[in-house]
């Protein structure tokens, strides 16, 4: 382990509308955050959305660079990025940008994911339109010629800009590209679905050392020429390790718009239909699925004060006796794969305090379902769960979810998947990174 004694470790998040950065010092505590917000992606009336790159670099920059004021006791030892999974760009080999990079919601390659899917496993991440891989074969298809081109996702690029070298990825990203992270390889089947003079990038695991940074990067910003960039991850992945999930059966749930659940598993889970992948974590694995239930359904009914105020009411530890299945719209994908399943909330009590309890027991029976779900699939059952999104901030909600689901549920101490990056930068310089 090196002396890290007044160091402090950056974790850099890029979303779509936003850059965060959170810095922790050696001894993991918080001293520092600045955050940046950005213009939208662009959203196309053919299902595409897309954004500039260098609006990405423009907000990391002014981020780091309001850090670099106020960290000259903590010099920063390594930063360590994470970003948005299966947004991808194409580069050419100096890390120049050869149009718009494609966002994770991007579903326009339709023609690609038919390609990919005669040939793929039948449980790989880069099925469907809006995998990495699909959207590589659409860009590079139609741009002209064989020369060399680079495929990055967005904390690869950003890590590019930070080093002045192109061309690495990390396990969690390189997923929806096709990489096989139990083998640690680029299958063949991949490969020969590539346009001639792609150039897929090398990966490595999350949080190993890059190079240090560059050294005008570096002046621009006051950091060290020392300073370590290391390989990132993908904003969930962060925000899980941010909330503190490290161990066989530890589970956290996302209560955000849509329900998302994920629990370390000792093995690998796949299930397509059910939108049901494994991210390598560490020595073990992260399995998730995600439900189109989640808050944006509470939010056809109700505001957000009058959720608080409703949910203090209700009595957790008794059932609605309602049977609710609540959807924002018509299908489930998860743990349900009924593309058309439809909203069953045909009871409908005059009193809004039953109506909402009836809707937060629905959530929360859909979220023992993912779980039992995952465990059906071979992942293990959870021994806790720790919550992070807007419902974790509501104590009934929890109590009534703990009731359900017969563990312990409690709202995770740190939420920002920017902290999780810091967070993997720090315990790399343990020997301990994911």
């Amino acid at each position: 382990m090196r002396n890290t004694s007044s160091a402090s470790f950056i974790g850099l998040d890029l979303g779509t509308s936003g850059c965060r950065a959170v810095v922790l010092n050696d001894s993991g505590t918080e001293c520092a955050s600045a955050r940046i917000a950005m213009p939208p992606p662009l959203r196309l009336a053919n299902g595409g959305v897309e954004q500039d790159p260098e609006l990405w670099w423009q907000a990391a920059r002014t981020v780091l660079k309001t850090l670099g004021e106020t960290l000259c006791d903590h010099p920063p030892a390594a930063i360590c990025v994470d970003a948005t999974s299966a947004t991808l760009l194409i580069v050419t080999p100096d890390g120049r940008p050869l149009g718009p990079a494609l966002m994770y919601n991007d579903r326009r390659a339709v023609a690609a994911a038919a390609r990919i899917e005669r040939v793929a496993p039948a449980d790989s991440p880069a099925r469907g339109p809006g995998s990495s891989l699909a959207k590589l074969i659409a860009l590079r298809e139609g741009m002209v010629g064989t020369t060399r081109r680079l495929a990055l996702h967005q904390a690869d690029w950003i890590i590019g800009r930070l080093t002045g070298k192109f061309g690495h990825s990390d396990w969690n990203n390189a997923l929806k590209l096709g990489y096989d992270a139990e083998h640690l390889c680029w299958p063949d089947w991949v490969r020969d679905l590539l346009p001639a003079g792609t150039v897929l990038p090398r990966v490595v695991a999350p949080g190993t050392p890059l190079g240090r940074i560059a050294p005008e990067v570096a002046s621009e910003f006051g950091f060290p020429t020392t300073t370590q960039i290391l390989a990132g991850t993908t904003d969930s992945t962060a925000a899980v390790i941010a909330a503190g999930a490290q161990h066989p059966g530890d589970a956290v749930t996302s209560l955000g718009s849509t329900l998302v659940v994920k629990i370390v598993a000792e093995r690998p889970v796949s299930a397509s239909q059910f939108g049901v992948y494994s991210h390598r974590f560490g020595e073990h694995w992260l399995v998730g699925g995600a439900s189109n239930s989640g808050g944006s359904v509470l939010r056809q009914f109700f505001g957000d004060d009058e959720i608080a105020d409703l949910s203090r009411v209700i009595d957790p530890d008794t059932p609605s006796g309602l049977n609710y299945y609540p959807l924002p719209g018509t299908g489930e994908r998860f743990p349900r794969h009924e593309p058309g399943l439809e909203s069953r909330l045909q009871t409908r009590p005059s009193d809004p305090v039953r109506f909402l309890h009836g809707l937060l027991e629905g959530i929360a029976a859909i979220e023992a379902e993912g779980y039992a779900r995952l465990a059906e699939l071979g992942a293990p059952r959870p021994t806790r769960v720790i919550t992070v999104g807007g419902g974790a901030a509501n104590p009934t909600w929890t109590r009534l979810r703990a009731r359900m689901l017969g563990v312990e549920v409690i709202p995770a101490e740190h939420r920002e998947a920017a902290f999780g990056a810091a967070w993997l930068a720090l315990q790399a310089f343990d020997g301990s990174s994911l």
